[in-house]
């Protein structure tokens, strides 16, 4: 089979397309015919080694799929761990997920992580209540642009989005969005305040770390919650337990794949986005589909914002 293979650690160029036996799967595993494999800004930093996983050579990336179970035909969703990018990957059964019939490959794979995240980040980390304010961050990405969409319809009063272009901002404003603004770090505490009407912020949802996340803590709220689920700049934070006990803030951290151990997560929130979307109250946005070969590519163009939404790779291009 066709597949992308890392036989170490580094730039774009270590995704090298490879010929590859066809996994075998194991005990209580699936094989399945890949048709799109998701791609994660997480699978950047493996490609470098420095995610919260740490991953072993060689290996075939990708933690996500969609395609078709060899034993029964079922389209199916799967989280794969790593393997996705190829033509055939193995999955435990426990993590594998029917499709809907009226939902689209790219759009079912937008949902099992950043979908699945997103409703996270507001029901089990941000516990957002009715009426709090909610702040966005790379509010045209895939985790983004589907957290802008949930924030109403899961109680925030004022969903404020950040997004790096004028483009995006206008994207996350169609998405739902009340107010979008530049996330630039300087004068961000000020900017997210003002468009808050002049009030502290309730909740931040920051995947960036640096200098936004200390920006977007500054804007809290006594009781505000600010929920890391992402580093995308490499550049640590630290809080001191007084900053936390003066303005009675909290800092929690979010990392989907805790959810493994408790499969029910993931299938609570696939069947209330898959729903939603069935209702037309959630769209995925889908920012490209690339041929497996040009998966370099698309990491390079997910690391330089060039994209919105949900990346994927076509195995048979």
């Amino acid at each position: 089979m066709r597949a992308i293979q890392m036989t170490e650690f580094g730039g774009p160029e270590v995704l090298q397309l490879a010929e590859l036996p066809v996994p075998e799967p194991g005990k209580d595993e699936v094989l399945i015919k890949v048709t799109r494999a998701g791609v994660n800004f997480a699978d950047t930093h493996t490609r470098t080694n420095s995610y919260v996983q740490k991953a072993t050579l060689p290996l075939v990336p990708g933690g996500e799929v969609a395609g078709v179970r060899e034993d029964t035909g079922e389209r199916v969703l799967a989280l794969t761990g790593t393997g996705g990018y190829a033509e055939y990957a193995t999955a435990p059964e426990q993590l594998i997920y029917p499709i809907p019939a009226e939902l689209d490959d790219g759009t079912a794979l937008a949902l099992i992580v950043q979908g699945t995240t997103a409703w996270h980040l507001y029901r089990t980390s941000g516990r957002v209540a009715a009426g709090e304010s909610v702040v966005v961050h790379a509010a045209a990405g895939g985790v983004g642009s589907l957290a802008v969409q949930l924030g109403h319809a899961l109680g925030a009063g004022r969903v404020i989005a950040t997004a790096s272009s004028a483009e995006k901002r206008e994207l996350a404003l169609k998405l739902g969005a009340d107010v979008a603004i530049d996330p630039a770090s300087e004068g961000l505490t000020e900017r997210l305040i003002e468009a808050n009407g002049g009030k502290r912020v309730d909740v931040v949802f920051e995947m960036s770390g640096g200098e936004v996340f200390d920006a977007s803590y500054d804007a809290l709220a006594p009781f505000g919650r600010i929920v890391a689920y992402g580093i995308a700049t490499n550049e640590a934070n630290d809080v001191s337990t007084g900053s936390l006990l003066r303005h009675s803030r909290a800092v929690v951290g979010f990392y989907l794949f805790h959810c493994l151990q408790r499969p029910g997560m993931f299938a609570e929130a696939l069947d209330d986005l898959f729903a939603r979307v069935a209702q037309g109250e959630l769209k995925a946005v889908l920012g490209g589909t690339y041929a497996l070969g040009d998966a370099a590519q698309a990491h390079i163009d997910l690391r330089e914002r060039r994209t919105t939404g949900k990346l994927l790779l076509d195995p048979a291009a």
